[in-house]
C-alpha cells in the first residue's frame, strides 16, 4: 500500500468549508449550473481575466469604473447589468481579450471563501478531463469545494466533485477519508450513465428550467468541451 498518497476530499457547501480550511494545497471550486461553467466558457472564448466579486455592491463599483460586469442572483441577471452567468453570454466576440467582473449567487461566494488557499482552480464538467489530469500531475492534497445552492447541498456540484475524486483515487496516488467524499463518489457512479437524465430532478435544474434556461443546462452538463483550467492569482482568475 502506498502510504505517501495525497488526500482528495469533497466539501458539500461553502458553509462547511471552515471544517476543511487550511489542510489542502489545492481547492477546486465547482458550480456546474452555472458560474464555473460560464468561467470556463469565457476563457475558452479568449477572455483575458475574470475578477470574481462576492457582492452586487462591489460589482456596481467596477461597473462605475467602466468594466464589463456580469451579475446574477437566483438564476436571473441583476437589474442594471448586461449579463449574468449564462455560458453563452461569454462567447461574444467583444469579450475576447477583456477583463470581466462577475458576481453570482453561489460560485463567486465560494471563490471568495477559498481565496486564501495556496492554489484555487475552477472546475466544471466542461473541463473535467483536463482538470483531473492536471490535478494528478500536481499530486497535492486537494479539496473539491461545491458551491451548492445558498449554502445548501446540491446534486450537480457533488456529482462533478465525485467524478474528480474517483479519477484521482483510481490513479493510486490519492486516497480519501471523509464520508462526504465517499458519498460524492457513489453519486457520480450512479449518475454517470446519464448525467442529464439523473440531474433532471435536481432543484437547480428545475429552477433554471422555469427560467427557460434549457440550453444553458444542456451545455453545462456536457462534459469535456474545453481543456482550459482557470486559476486564481492575486484576486483574478486567469487561464493556467
Amino acid at each position: 500500500m502506498n502510504d505517501n498518497r495525497k488526500h482528495i476530499e469533497v466539501c458539500f457547501t461553502p458553509g462547511e468549508y471552515e471544517y476543511f480550511k487550511g489542510e489542502y494545497d489545492i481547492v477546486v471550486v465547482i458550480d456546474v449550473l452555472r458560474a464555473t461553467s460560464a468561467i470556463c466558457a469565457a476563457f475558452d472564448n479568449g477572455v483575458n481575466s475574470i475578477i470574481p466579486v462576492a457582492t452586487v455592491e462591489e460589482a456596481k463599483e467596477y461597473q462605475a469604473k467602466g468594466f464589463l460586469v456580469g451579475a446574477e442572483r437566483k438564476g436571473q441577471i441583476v437589474d442594471g447589468f448586461d449579463f449574468g452567468n449564462s455560458p453563452y453570454s461569454y462567447m461574444k466576440e467583444e469579450f475576447r481579450g477583456q477583463d470581466i467582473v462577475l458576481s453570482t449567487t453561489n460560485g463567486t461566494k465560494a471563490l471568495s471563501i477559498a481565496s486564501n488557499a495556496p492554489t484555487v482552480v475552477v472546475g466544471s464538467l466542461l473541463n473535467l478531463d483536463a482538470l483531473c489530469q492536471w490535478l494528478e500531475e500536481q499530486e497535492k492534497n486537494t479539496l473539491c469545494l461545491c458551491s451548492g445552492w445558498q449554502d445548501k447541498f446540491n446534486l450537480e456540484d457533488t456529482v462533478c466533485a465525485g467524478a474528480i475524486s474517483e479519477y484521482l483515487i483510481s490513479t493510486g496516488k490519492f486516497t480519501s477519508d471523509e464520508d462526504s467524499s465517499i458519498a460524492a463518489k457513489y453519486l457520480y457512479l450512479s449518475a454517470w450513465v446519464n448525467p442529464i437524465g439523473y440531474l433532471k430532478s435536481s432543484s437547480h435544474r428545475r429552477r433554471l428550467k422555469n427560467l427557460n434556461l434549457n440550453e444553458d443546462i444542456k451545455y453545462c452538463l456536457t462534459p469535456n468541451q474545453t481543456d482550459v483550467i482557470p486559476i486564481l492569482r492575486d484576486g483574478k482568475l486567469v487561464k493556467l
